[in-house]
């Protein structure tokens, strides 16, 4: 199984501290928001390479931190430049993964997950989900707040935790499910990836930034399933989450 961490994205929204530096690279109870990342998937024995993809702006930081982290020691580690400079020309999350899956030519099974989040629960336990059937997975948290779940995946289940209806950022929530940003993908599924690509060239929107749209439009054609995640995650999305997260990790 590869791992392929999804950083290319620009987090406008905690400028000016992110205008020349990476979100995932900021640092929460003395580690980098990466590093939080990496501790959870040491715990996954079944990964034998990491692939982080990032744009040409913080490529270099990226190489910076691999190079001091000791990751390499661990993993068959590299990190990959998108090319792009801006929020503007943006490849999208989706593009991002099959621009490392082609680069590489990878055809593994794939733990894919955004890099700028703080995981409270096990990605091991969502690993140990997924090899029960080994279907494309998705992970699904329970939420309250019905403005919190207008912004985000929302997932409707069946006794099997099979995915029966997918809505990214629905104005009317049908489900108390979210999803985050954590997939698994079965190598079977990988050529899904560029016929989603090729599906959307010609629909506005099917193909953004969200890594979260693909699920919209692949749980019509294999099955898709879900973890139920125990546990919480640390949305690190503006400067009060930032503040937020950093208090809870310091508290003794």
């Amino acid at each position: 199984m590869k791992a392929i961490i999804l950083a290319a994205g620009y987090a406008t929204r905690l400028y000016p501290l992110t205008e020349n530096f990476p979100k995932p690279l900021l640092e929460l109870a003395g580690k980098t928001i990466l590093d939080h990342l990496i501790d959870q998937l040491r715990e996954i024995p079944d990964i034998d390479a990491i692939h982080l993809v990032t744009n040409h702006k913080f490529a270099s930081h990226f190489e910076t931190w691999m190079n001091e982290s000791g990751v390499g020691d661990i993993w068959s580690t590299k990190i990959h430049d998108d090319g792009t400079t801006s929020a503007d020309d943006r490849l999208g999350a989706i593009p991002d993964l099959q621009f490392v899956l082609e680069s590489e030519g990878i055809e593994d099974d794939l733990l894919v997950t955004a890099a700028d989040n703080i995981l409270q629960f096990s990605l091991h336990d969502v690993v140990k989900t997924w090899k029960c059937n080994e279907a494309f997975h998705i992970c699904v948290r329970h939420e309250e707040d019905v403005e919190d779940l207008k912004k985000r995946g929302n997932a409707i289940l069946d006794d099997d935790d099979r995915l029966v209806d997918f809505i990214e950022k629905p104005p009317e929530p049908k489900s108390n499910w979210v999803v985050p940003p954590i997939y698994i993908y079965p190598k079977a599924s990988l050529p899904q990836i560029p016929a989603y690509l090729e599906d959307g060239k010609d629909k506005p929107g099917l193909t953004g930034d969200s890594p979260g749209q693909i699920v919209e439009w692949l749980y019509t054609r294999i099955p898709v399933y879900a973890h139920r995640i125990e546990g919480t995650i640390l949305d690190i999305g503006n400067h009060d989450n930032l503040a937020e997260a950093r208090k809870l990790l310091d508290s003794p």
